[in-house]
C-alpha cells in the first residue's frame, strides 16, 4: 500500500504531468484516446470561477466552479460518501425534505443524471398507465416533442428525431411518438389516445439554441393532460430557469 501511494504522489507531482499542455495537445490527446460521442466547441477549460454578480456570463455559471457546492461536498465526503441504499443514512432524508418543500412536491426520486431521471420518468408513467389508467398490457404509449434531447440511452435516442442521436443504434424502444414542438393540434391528438401514458416536453429547448413556445401553450398542454387522465414531466434543469413551472 505504501508503494503504491508513493507511486501515485510520484505519478501526481510529475513534472510531465504537470506541464501546462497547449489547446491544440488538449484537443488532440481527447481526439486519440476518447470516443467520438460529442462535438465540442473548440475551448480547453482547466479551472473555474463563479463569475461576479451581473456578469454577461453568468448563465455558464452550471459549468463553472461554485464554492458553496464545492466546500459543502468537500466536508460531507470526508465525513461520510455515497453510501448503497440497502442502507439509510443521517442526510438523505433531509435532502427529500427540503426538496419536496422547496418546490411543493409531495415526493423526490434523486438523480444522477438527466437522462435517469427522464428515464425513470418513463418508467413511472408507464407504471402509472397500467395500474391506474388500466392500458393494456404492453400497450402503453409516451409521446416527446420533436427536437429533444435528454441524453444518449436506447431510450433516450428512441425518443429522439435527431439521425445524429439515433442514427445506427436500432431497434428502438417501440410506441414512442413524436409531434412537433409548439404545435397544441399535433399534441392533444396524441394525447387523446387513451394508451398514452405520458407527455415529455422542454418548457425551453436548449440543445441546438433557445427554442421557446408561443404564450400559454405549456398552460394549455397542462390542460390537455389532465383532462385526458396521463402523467407528464416538463424536462428544464433548474438553473436554466428563474422560475419552474412542471419539473
Amino acid at each position: 500500500m505504501i508503494s503504491t501511494l508513493r507511486f501515485v504522489r510520484q505519478i501526481s507531482t510529475s513534472p510531465r504531468v504537470l506541464r501546462a499542455l497547449t489547446a491544440e495537445q488538449i484537443f488532440a490527446r481527447e481526439d486519440k484516446f476518447g470516443c467520438h460521442n460529442y462535438h465540442p466547441l473548440p475551448v480547453a477549460l482547466s479551472r473555474g470561477e463563479e463569475p461576479p454578480e451581473g456578469s454577461a456570463v453568468k448563465f455558464c455559471g452550471i459549468y463553472l466552479d461554485v464554492f458553496i457546492l464545492n466546500t459543502a461536498a468537500i466536508k460531507q465526503m470526508r465525513q461520510l460518501s455515497l453510501t448503497s441504499r440497502a442502507f439509510f443514512n443521517d442526510v438523505l432524508g433531509e435532502y427529500e425534505e427540503f426538496l419536496t418543500k422547496k418546490f411543493k412536491y409531495d415526493k423526490v426520486l434523486p438523480m444522477n443524471t438527466g437522462v435517469e431521471a427522464c428515464e425513470s420518468a418513463v418508467k413511472l408513467a408507464r407504471r402509472w398507465a397500467y395500474d391506474k389508467k388500466k392500458v393494456p398490457e404492453n400497450k402503453a404509449k409516451m409521446v416527446f416533442a420533436e427536437n429533444n434531447f435528454w441524453g444518449r440511452s436506447i431510450a433516450a435516442v428512441s425518443a429522439s428525431t435527431d439521425p445524429e442521436s439515433y442514427g445506427g443504434f436500432g431497434p428502438f424502444v417501440p410506441l414512442f411518438e413524436k409531434v412537433p414542438y409548439n404545435d397544441l393540434k399535433a399534441v392533444e391528438k396524441a394525447i387523446s389516445d387513451p394508451n398514452t401514458a405520458g407527455f415529455m416536453v422542454e418548457p425551453i429547448q436548449g440543445e441546438a439554441g433557445v427554442v421557446l413556445p408561443d404564450d400559454g401553450e405549456l398552460l394549455t398542454c397542462a390542460k390537455n393532460i389532465m383532462f385526458y387522465s396521463l402523467l407528464t414531466r416538463y424536462n428544464q434543469g433548474l438553473a436554466e430557469l428563474d422560475s419552474l413551472s412542471f419539473e
